[in-house]
């Protein structure tokens, strides 16, 4: 099943036989497979076979799940300092070869974030039965299973869900998923529903795409301990007042005896800095003096520097000095 985007936090009244609460994992979604003659598949949600880029999830499945057993669940990774989970080092699996796909396995270990159950070895295929009865019968299988294949939380609980989007947002943990109790498990329909968790912060404007008198976008930028001002983000599209409002604030760079430079930022802007954008093409821009701050809305996906969604802008801050927005996080 997949999941469609709410602004609100529904009720368990709003969902047939009451709504379930679960954390929205930042990893990847997969449908692992235990068949009868012993294999293991691990299948993306757009069908790709993914099962050699994590040989540890095999032999954890292979070892604590029973043949004839479909599980639809998330995985993840953690960063090195286990603070936080990581994305960069799952999407680095795709890039490796055999040998270095097995250093990752032992280095940065994934795990299976189990949240349904398909098909059961017992009770055959269990999609048409309520969640709140799928959900009984995965426990049940990974009550010994190890922390790497581990079962997702979950609570009927609005409160405790609103809880966990605020304690577990520094994590990782993009926001909530709820799921009717009582619905069955509809492959390919977005009966699910999602909520974002968000915040707003700010950031120094660096630079626009298209040109400061008509911007159409935002570059933005945080200092780090060392004083360098990092990119970390490029906005949404601008509306039409936001371009109008900011064609009379943004500057050109200035120059001067203490700047050899103009501006801190190469033009045009590496590729191998936009990983949000989901390309490497190089990136033309306007460069701007860096000296406006921002407020921006973002969610909790921020890794090596940046966002890696797109931030929203919200307003200028003219009170503020680039020197109060905070600096960057240090990359995992």
């Amino acid at each position: 099943m997949l999941t469609r985007a709410v602004t609100v936090l529904p009720e368990p009244s709003a969902c047939k036989g009451g709504c379930a609460y679960e954390p929205k994992w930042d990893g990847w979604r997969v449908l692992l497979f235990r068949d009868e003659d012993g294999g293991v598949t691990l299948q993306s949600r757009q069908g790709r076979d993914l099962t050699r880029y994590f040989p540890e999830v095999v032999r954890l499945a292979r070892g604590s799940l029973p043949p004839s057993t479909v599980v639809d669940g998330e995985l993840i990774v953690w960063a090195p300092d286990r603070r936080r989970m990581s994305f960069a080092l799952l999407q680095r699996r795709l890039n490796a070869g055999a040998r270095r796909v097995l250093n990752l396995a032992v280095q940065h270990p994934a795990h299976l974030v189990a949240f349904d159950l398909l098909h059961s070895p017992t009770l055959g295929d269990i999609r048409a039965r309520p969640l709140r009865e799928r959900r009984e019968h995965l426990a049940r299988l990974l009550t010994d299973a190890p922390p790497q294949l581990t079962l997702s939380q979950q609570t009927t609980d609005p409160a405790q869900a609103r809880a966990w989007m605020i304690a577990w947002a520094p994590l990782g943990i993009e926001g909530i998923v709820i799921k009717a109790l009582g619905d069955p498990y509809r492959p390919g329909q977005r009966g699910w529903l999602k909520l974002r968790s968000r915040n707003s912060t700010e950031a120094i404007i660096a630079g626009v795409t298209g040109t400061l008198s008509r911007p159409e976008s935002l570059l933005l930028g945080r200092f780090d301990a060392d004083d360098v001002l990092r990119y970390v983000g490029r906005t949404k599209p601008l509306t039409p007042r936001q371009r109008v409002e900011l064609a009379g604030v943004l500057r050109p760079p200035r120059a001067g005896r203490r700047r050899p430079t103009t501006h801190p930022w190469p033009r045009p802007l590496p590729g191998a800095w936009l990983g949000q954008l989901g390309n490497r093409a190089d990136l033309d821009y306007s460069p701007t003096e860096p000296d406006t701050v921002a407020e921006v809305e973002v969610d909790s996906a921020y890794e090596h520097h940046r966002w890696r969604h797109q931030p929203t802008f919200l307003r200028l801050r003219p009170e503020l000095s680039p020197y109060d927005v905070p600096i960057t996080e240090e990359p995992p």
